[in-house]
C-alpha cells in the first residue's frame, strides 16, 4: 500500500467527518418546506456554519479524488470510510460524552474491518472494462435504487426518510468515486480535451449536486445518527463495486480470501453502524411535519 495513498484517504476522510457534523448542525435550522429542493441550497449558503463544513467535505472530495487517481478505487474507498471516526470525535468533542464500550467496539470494528478486507483481497490494478454496456448497467443499477429509495423516503420523510435518502447519497457518491478515477484516467491520457470530451466529468456534477441535496435533506429532517451511518456505508460498498465491475480493480478471489473479504466488510458496517448510534452523535432536535402553508410554497 503507497503511503502517499493512504495519508490522502485518512486526510480525505478527516475533512469529510468534520464537514459532514458542521453541515448538519446547520441544516437542522434550514425550513422543511426546502425538502428534496434545490432550494434547499440556496438557505444553506447563507449559514456560515454549512458554507465551513461545505469547504471541509469538498477539501475532503478533492483529496480522495487525488488518493483515487494514485490508488485503485477498492482500497481507497474502505479508507473514506473512517471518515465516521472523525465525526464522532467532533462529536464527542462537543458534546463530552465518552467512548464507552459501544464506541469502542465500533472502532474496533472498523479498524479491524478495514485491515482484513485489504490484507485479505490485495486490491491491485488491471485492465478497465472498455465495454461501455458494463458500465452503463451497474450505474444504471445503481442510480435506479437511488431513485427507488429517494421516492420512498418522499412519503416517510419524518420516519425512515433520513437513512433512505443519506442511502441513495452514499449510492450515488460512490458512482461519483468511480467517474472521478475515469476522468482522472482521461485527463492524463489526453489532457483537458479528452477530458471534457467524455461525459464522465458531467456525471461526476451532478452526481456531486444531486448527492448534496439528498444529504441536506436528510441532514434537516433527522439527527446525524440516523444518516451518516448509511451513507457512510453505501459510499463504499458502491464504489467497490464499480472498482471490480468495470474500473479492472482486482481482489484475491481464493476461498480463503473472499471468506476474509466478507467478514471484513461486515465488520465495516457493523462498527459504522455502532458509531453512528454512539451517544456522543450529535441527536439534533425534533422537526414536525411541514404545513400546509409551507408545502404550498413548494
Amino acid at each position: 500500500m503507497s503511503v502517499l495513498v493512504l495519508v490522502l484517504a485518512v486526510s480525505a476522510a478527516c475533512c469529510l467527518g468534520f464537514g459532514f457534523v458542521l453541515q448538519q448542525s446547520a441544516a437542522q435550522q434550514a425550513p422543511l418546506s426546502d425538502f428534496l429542493s434545490f432550494r434547499l441550497l440556496l438557505d444553506l449558503v447563507r449559514m456560515p456554519r454549512w458554507l465551513g463544513g461545505l469547504g471541509l467535505m469538498v477539501a475532503g472530495m478533492v483529496l480522495g479524488a487525488v488518493a483515487l487517481g494514485k490508488g485503485e478505487i477498492s482500497l481507497v474507498e474502505p479508507l473514506l470510510a473512517t471518515n465516521l471516526l472523525f465525526a464522532l470525535a467532533l462529536s464527542r468533542y462537543r458534546t463530552g460524552q465518552s467512548l464507552g464500550r459501544q464506541g469502542w467496539a465500533g472502532l474496533l470494528l472498523l479498524a479491524g474491518g478495514v485491515s482484513a478486507f485489504l490484507m485479505a483481497g490485495e486490491p491491485r490494478a488491471g485492465t478497465a472494462v472498455a465495454d461501455p454496456l458494463r458500465h452503463w448497467l451497474i450505474i444504471g443499477a445503481v442510480v435506479a435504487v437511488a431513485l427507488i429509495l429517494t421516492a420512498y423516503a418522499r412519503r416517510s420523510r419524518m420516519s425512515w426518510g433520513p437513512v433512505l435518502l443519506a442511502t441513495a447519497a452514499g449510492l450515488l457518491y460512490g458512482i461519483q468515486d468511480a467517474l472521478t478515477r475515469v476522468s482522472g484516467t482521461r485527463f492524463g491520457d489526453g489532457g483537458l480535451t479528452e477530458l471534457f470530451t467524455g461525459w464522465q466529468p458531467y456525471g461526476v456534477l451532478a452526481c456531486g449536486i444531486t448527492g448534496l441535496v439528498l444529504v441536506q435533506s436528510a441532514f434537516e429532517t433527522a439527527p446525524l445518527r440516523m444518516s451518516l451511518p448509511t451513507l457512510t456505508a453505501a459510499e463504499p460498498l458502491t464504489g467497490i463495486l464499480c472498482g471490480v465491475g468495470f474500473l479492472g480493480d482486482r481482489l484475491r478471489t481464493d476461498t480463503g480470501a473472499l471468506a476474509w473479504e466478507a467478514a471484513g466488510l461486515a465488520a465495516v458496517v457493523a462498527g459504522i453502524v455502532l458509531l453512528g448510534l454512539h451517544p456522543a452523535m450529535p441527536c439534533g432536535t425534533a422537526r414536525a411535519e411541514p404545513s400546509a402553508r409551507d408545502l404550498q410554497r413548494r
